[in-house]
């Protein structure tokens, strides 16, 4: 393959990848590497695209991990595994991550069991206890959290039955 062809096939594969989502830098390179592209054109290309400001692992980082606590409402130890293989540098997910409110991290913990429990009238406490926590420690919340999660909404739940 031609130095001109390699080019214009990475700007192709980046551009494509950047139209339907942020990538990280890795994510495109591994991208460019299964298109064969010479890794000497891939390395000048995503250079290039960085200095242009379209391939950022920070904002890239930042806007993955709003966008997966708020829709999976994941905790940040499993945020920080998801960087990692994402390809993103540790020291950025760390300060990403650290941007982090854990009043936020605890809401979305709380939001997670209360969308659950609607779903779960027919079990008793013992085994609603039980999937409700193994539902968080999935979502990488700790054992603590957890369990305190999900004795306060089942404290609520209750509340709320005896005030019918």
């Amino acid at each position: 393959m031609l130095r001109e062809e390699a080019e214009a096939l990475a700007k192709k594969v980046i551009y494509d990848r950047l139209a339907v989502r942020a990538q990280s830098r890795s994510d495109l390179a591994q991208a460019l590497a299964k298109k064969l592209v010479p890794e000497e054109v891939a390395l000048a290309m995503l250079d290039k695209f960085e200095i242009a400001g379209l391939i950022d692992d920070e904002e890239f980082a930042r806007a993955w991990v709003q966008s997966r606590q708020r829709s999976k409402g994941l905790s940040s130890r499993v945020l920080a595994m998801e960087l990692r293989q994402k390809g993103v540098d540790d020291e950025i997910s760390k300060e990403v991550l650290a941007e982090l409110d854990p009043a936020d991290e605890l809401q979305a913990a709380h939001r997670l069991v209360q969308g659950k429990l609607r779903s779960m009238a027919r079990f008793d406490n013992t085994t609603k206890t039980r999937r409700l926590t193994s539902m968080l420690a999935r979502k990488g919340y700790s054992p603590s959290i957890a369990f305190d999660v999900v004795r306060q909404e089942l404290g609520a739940e209750a509340a709320a039955l005896d005030s019918m």
